[in-house]
């Protein structure tokens, strides 16, 4: 069987890190679910999700020139949508040319460096400077 990106096989769960979980393919290949490939929300350990010796379905999400196999538990479910943006609300992004950001940055320095000089002005003298 020959193993190709977007193939969906049925594998075993035959090791679990902290940084994700090896799972055998048919054929005795070997290939790695990432911890951010196991499920579609924050997973801190694989152990809360799967376990050895799991049957878990698997997509081929890469192949390496080295021939290691990305695996992705999460891309299985149809119902996954791989440009959703979990728990961050949809921000508005302002349009300012990059001369208008570089004028406001200008002007925040100079009033930040004038407001410097004023406070660096009134303590003149330091120690030992006394006055009678």
């Amino acid at each position: 069987m020959s193993i190709e990106v977007g193939t969906v096989l049925e594998g075993v769960v035959s090791g679990i890190t902290k940084f994700g979980a090896f799972v055998e393919l048919p054929g005795g290949l070997t290939g790695l679910v990432h911890i951010s490939e196991v499920a579609d929300t924050y997973v801190k350990d694989v152990k809360d999700f799967i376990k050895e010796k799991d049957r878990v379905r698997v997509k081929v999400i890469n192949i390496d020139p080295q021939g290691k196999i990305g695996l992705s538990i999460k891309r299985v479910d149809p119902s996954y949508n791989d440009h959703r943006r979990s728990n961050r609300p949809n921000r508005v992004v302002s349009v300012t040319s990059f001369e208008d950001r570089l004028a406001r940055f200008m002007k925040d320095s100079d009033e930040r460096l004038q407001d410097l000089k004023r406070h660096t002005d009134s303590k003149r003298g330091g120690r030992g400077t006394r006055t009678y």
